[in-house]
């Protein structure tokens, strides 16, 4: 049987016919060409396959199409989108930084569900590694807490503990952000003599 959804895909809103058994997985790459989302196992077992279903993080492969008829799906292709001026989001800027992957494969998954535990640990959710939950000023991310929380995303590179400092960073960026707090790397850049000194870019002289 098939049925017509639509789907907001990075910011995109994308109409198809789907086999009503066809997961979300399978219509994004299949169907719609979106393949940063990975196909590992397709048993919920690897989480190469999370993206962000409207905002929560998510193994596409075990989630139905049509049972999300409307969704916003955002992908680790479509989190660039999300920050202006063409900048990278900050999970994938420390995943550069932090040489948080080797492969590649895994990789996707891995920044979407770090956006995710990101986000969780904000909201004050709580994991099994979490000794003193509190709901109104969020959960710490230590070393403890982001392993427990990215357990569901396996590396056969065996990144792990990269992947962990990425997180961290990543993780105490949001949190200065969330203080309002100016981020000390983009002051000392705009403040450093070299930042004054620069001409202005081809495009923007007159």
């Amino acid at each position: 049987m098939d049925a017509e959804i639509t789907l907001n895909v990075d910011g995109s809103e994308r109409t198809l016919t789907v086999d009503t058994r066809t997961t979300v997985l399978d219509a994004l790459r299949d169907r719609l060409g979106v393949t940063s989302p990975k196909k590992g196992c397709d048993h919920g077992q690897c989480g190469a396959c999370t993206v962000l279903l409207d905002g929560r993080r998510a193994n596409s492969c075990l989630t139905l199409a049509v049972a999300h008829n409307g969704a916003e799906v955002l992908t680790a292709e479509g989190l660039a989108d999300v920050i202006p001026d063409g900048r990278l989001h900050p999970v994938q800027q420390a995943f550069l930084e932090q040489d948080g992957f080797q492969c590649g494969y895994c990789t996707p998954g891995q920044i979407c569900s770090a956006v995710g535990v990101i986000e969780e640990a904000a909201a004050g959710h709580p994991s099994a590694a979490t000794a003193h939950p509190d709901t109104e000023s969020g959960i710490d991310l230590t070393d403890a807490e982001i392993r427990e929380r990215m357990s569901g995303n396996l590396c056969r590179c065996g990144a792990y503990v990269n992947i962990v400092a990425a997180v961290r960073q990543a993780a105490e960026a949001a949190a200065t952000l969330r203080k309002g707090m100016p981020d000390p790397e983009e002051e000392a850049v705009h403040d450093s003599p070299t930042a004054a000194s620069m001409p202005a870019h081809p495009e923007e002289r007159s």
